[in-house]
């Protein structure tokens, strides 16, 4: 008994992916809403509360969790970002945090 095989070559195989396109776009904008972030320093000279109530106050959705995981992280790593966002939102962060005593940053 024979039995015939068909075999396909791979270019005659249909692709079922599409190839990605890459998509460049130039602003010419004012510069405004730049991205920016807001990086807290260890100081050793406030409370883990003092912390994450000044972040709580400060940082727009921060909750008093979150805000315990970045004080640990300032308090065992020696900085932390504590904000991503916009330029001006940044920079009204970190004049707050800055006058509770913290030492910031806006990169």
């Amino acid at each position: 008994m024979a039995s015939a095989v068909e075999y396909t070559t791979v270019a005659e195989t249909p692709s079922i992916y599409a190839t990605p396109e890459t998509i460049e776009e130039q602003g010419t904008g004012t510069g405004e809403g730049l991205e920016a972030r807001v990086v807290v320093y260890n100081c050793s000279c406030h409370t883990y509360q003092q912390v994450i109530q000044l972040f709580c106050e400060a940082i727009p959705g921060m909750t008093p969790g979150k805000a315990f995981e970045l004080a640990w992280k300032i308090d065992h790593h020696g900085s932390a970002i504590v904000f991503e966002g916009d330029q001006a939102t940044a920079e009204r962060i970190a004049k707050h945090l800055a006058s509770g005593g913290l030492r910031v940053a806006v990169q």
